[in-house]
């Protein structure tokens, strides 16, 4: 912080909202700018790079508040405004109605300071080098494939010298206090055994296998741990990065997100969650079910407290109904008992490296797994998109879960991120509809989401968004 730039505090009394005026000096990230990346970057009337930047900033500035709207976000800070100071030395960042519980004693909270020029290094990464960039078709698998390579490694998070170590951990923001205690669990004896952590990076199931992981680690006298947060523009308003993520990343899309996840890590444990999770378990169930993927190992373990024992019977007959017996065979699950949740994902890891060693193939960057342009391509979740999914069983396995992704991501949309709030107030309800022996499997289990409170934050009123038509 600049002496000649005191941090103000101000409060909107329209909301009695506590807010901070405050500029930022940049501790580790992004330094120095153009002149010109400078002006594109704050020219709202041009690309409408400044909104994204503005609004990913402010969900990074809200972490730790009990919101999981990002209308209601974004409606709540109105005033809040972020622009660069640029100086020969380097920049700073001026924020003006910054939510106050980001600052302790007048001072940003480092943490959230690191998540803040994050923000501005892969807004600026994205614009400048992927979005347009010859260099990147992505309008191809390979394009695309690559282009999130090189978004990641524009973040610093690939580990080259590592043997294969990296879990990622997929589950609800919404989980009950005992889920929550046992992803800590879980991430406890991860950490125990020298493995780090990728989460989607927001609350409940995303923060506590990082948090269990920081004392599995401390107690192994591992000071190198990584906690990494993946997130997209669409959901960071809704799930804040959670203040234990030391490595950051934010993609362009949702479908981009989910191929790091499955690029970067090594296996996946997925923990009671919504239709957010339940998007993220039919993605990978469309990478394992293709062809081209069947002697590709990838350790893929479903686990909660014993209490969760009907959630993920839910989930199995779901995807047994839908997808069949093939798909219930690339996951374990496994109820009430983290050790061996630990055990089983250091084995499978094991399988992993003498696969990769074999093959050749990188430890930090699965190149080799075959990921259908249904799962990569962007969908943009409009009412006509939505009805017009194919939803039936006459097509093999990995693209009815491709087609069935993009319901749920739908309704994750309508749910939780402001556009997608929008386009519901305007105009109602999405409607779903396809084969009944699809349709009612899914109207059942989101009804259970529902009914478990597992769509929304505790104690903050659901309204679905869709409308199962069967």
């Amino acid at each position: 912080m600049s002496e000649h730039h005191p941090y103000k505090t101000v409060t909107q009394h329209n909301d009695n909202i506590e807010t901070i005026d405050a500029i930022i000096a940049p501790l580790s990230q992004l330094n120095i700018l153009s002149k010109m990346e400078v002006a594109t970057l704050l020219d709202s009337s041009q690309s409408g790079l400044y909104k994204l930047f503005r609004n990913c900033s402010l969900a990074v500035l809200n972490t730790g508040n009990d919101l999981d709207d990002g209308k209601e976000l974004l409606e709540r800070y109105h005033n809040f405004d972020i622009s660069i100071v640029q100086q020969e030395r380097g920049i700073k960042l001026a924020v003006k109605g910054a939510p106050a519980n980001a600052f302790v004693d007048g001072k940003m909270i480092k943490g959230i300071s690191e998540h803040l020029f994050t923000v501005l290094r892969d807004v600026i990464y994205n614009n400048d080098e992927i979005n347009g960039n010859t260099k990147f078709n992505l309008e191809t698998t390979e394009g695309i494939t690559d282009a999130v390579f090189h978004m990641l490694r524009n973040a610093n998070l690939f580990e080259p010298g590592l043997d294969p170590n990296l879990v990622v951990c997929w589950g609800g923001h919404s989980i009950s206090r005992g889920e929550y205690d046992y992803t800590k669990e879980v991430g406890y004896q991860l950490g125990l055994r020298g493995l780090d952590i990728c989460t989607g990076c927001g609350p409940g199931a995303m923060k506590g296998p990082m948090k269990g992981a920081t004392i599995g680690h401390a107690k192994q006298r591992v000071s190198s741990g990584r906690y990494i947060g993946i997130t997209e523009p669409g959901i960071i308003a809704a799930e804040a990065p959670n203040p234990i993520v030391n490595q950051l990343s934010i993609m362009p899309d949702i479908e981009k997100r989910l191929e790091a996840f499955v690029r970067l890590g090594h296996g996946i444990i997925v923990f009671p969650g919504g239709a957010g999770t339940t998007e993220e378990i039919l993605y990978i169930l469309g990478i394992l079910l293709h062809p081209d993927n069947k002697d590709i190992p990838f350790p893929l373990i479903f686990t909660g407290p014993s209490t969760a024992m009907e959630y993920f019977q839910r989930v199995d007959k779901f995807i047994g109904d839908t997808l069949g017996v093939e798909a219930q065979a690339h996951y374990k699950i496994i109820v009430g008992d983290p050790e061996s949740v630990a055990r089983e994902m250091v084995e499978g890891i094991k399988k992993v490296r003498a696969f990769r060693k074999q093959s050749d193939d990188a430890y930090y960057y699965n190149w080799q797994l075959k990921i259908s342009p249904d799962l990569q391509q962007p969908f943009i979740p409009t009412h006509d998109n939505m009805r017009n999914l194919e939803l039936h069983k006459n097509q093999p396995s990995y693209l009815l879960a491709a087609n069935l992704r993009r319901a749920f991501s739908g309704i994750v949309a309508g749910n939780v991120k402001e556009e997608g709030i929008r386009t519901i107030e305007e105009f109602g309800h999405f409607e779903l509809h396809g084969d009944s022996e699809i349709m009612h499997p899914v109207d059942e289990l989101l009804t259970s989401f529902a009914q478990q409170n597992r769509m929304k934050l505790p104690g903050r009123e659901y309204k679905p968004c869709y409308r199962v038509l069967k």
